[in-house]
């Protein structure tokens, strides 16, 4: 557990270093070039900053052990985080948007080949980020880490659209196709879309989990799976199991034979809780509740 937490950490560093040099690359280029899709991108990548740290202080606070306030861990840090980034990437969408519409509306602008470099560079940088950390995320199963991919692949989405835009800008300087000036905005209107679809997604999981939601039905089944294979377990009333960003606790009910001695029933308990956790590395609790089971009852 410690290691794939040291890995989450990494991932969300290089991931705010990144963020914060293409940020400078984006709005300087954006200025001295008079690009305003650069300089809007380089404002966006701006407040992924302010996520990514926020990634960072709930990957290092969701480590910190279970204590007196905190019985189930910190774990629900990255969620909280993990919402955070949603709101963040809504606010970029309508950022995104906003600017888009404007700019039907206004004169096109003139656009230059080191523009569309500094956007190329970025499209590349931003879908290396987001499929390193896309694996650290799924690998160590930290909602703060999928957040930050998923952030990344909006900026993705935000630099593909200003590749296209500034191309299409370029392509219809060197042809006369006047029309092609609204490319850059009519591309950046479908990107605000995606990223706001994105950032629903994202928020809605995060509810999910804060609401307690039960984890996906393949996995309670695993688990009922587990149950079965358990000697002495004649019975199961109920599997439930709720997640804590990284990890996952599990509560069963099952039903025992009923003259058994309570030190019969604790180690059952103890198999149960061994086999689980033994099967899925992100559980770290099974909070076991024995029912009397007789067979003359069924």
């Amino acid at each position: 557990m410690a290691d794939r937490h040291q890995s989450g950490l990494m991932a969300i560093w290089i991931s705010l270093i990144s963020n914060i040099v293409l940020t400078i690359i984006k709005v300087t280029a954006g200025l001295l070039l008079s690009s305003p899709v650069l300089l809007a991108d380089g404002v966006h990548n701006a407040g992924d900053i302010i996520a990514t740290i926020a990634a960072l202080t709930s990957s290092m606070v969701s480590k910190k052990p279970a204590d007196d306030d905190h019985p189930y861990g910190h774990g629900k840090a990255e969620v909280v985080a993990s919402a955070f980034v949603a709101i963040v990437l809504v606010l970029a969408a309508l950022w995104i948007g906003f600017q888009s519409i404007g700019s039907l509306f206004k004169p096109p602008g003139e656009e230059s080949w080191l523009a569309l470099g500094a956007a190329a560079v970025s499209l590349i940088w931003k879908q290396i980020l987001y499929v390193y950390t896309i694996r650290v995320g799924k690998a160590t199963n930290s909602k703060s880490v999928m957040a930050t991919a998923y952030d990344h692949l909006a900026d993705v989405y935000a630099s593909l659209a200003a590749v296209l835009g500034i191309g299409l800008g370029l392509v219809g300087d060197r042809y006369d196709w006047h029309w092609a000036a609204y490319g850059d905005p009519i591309a950046g209107i479908i990107v605000s879309l995606l990223v706001l679809k994105l950032a629903v997604e994202i928020g809605r999981d995060s509810i999910d989990i804060l609401m307690e939601r039960n984890v996906d039905v393949e996995k309670l089944a695993q688990f009922e799976q587990l149950l079965r294979n358990v000697e002495h377990v004649k019975r199961i009333d109920r599997v439930r199991a709720r997640e804590f960003g990284h990890y996952i606790t599990v509560d069963v009910r099952v039903g025992v034979p009923g003259a058994y001695s309570i030190q019969q029933g604790h180690d059952i308990s103890r198999q149960i809780k061994q086999c689980i956790m033994d099967a899925d590395a992100d559980v770290i609790e099974v909070m076991v509740h024995l029912n009397p089971w007789y067979a003359e009852a069924e």
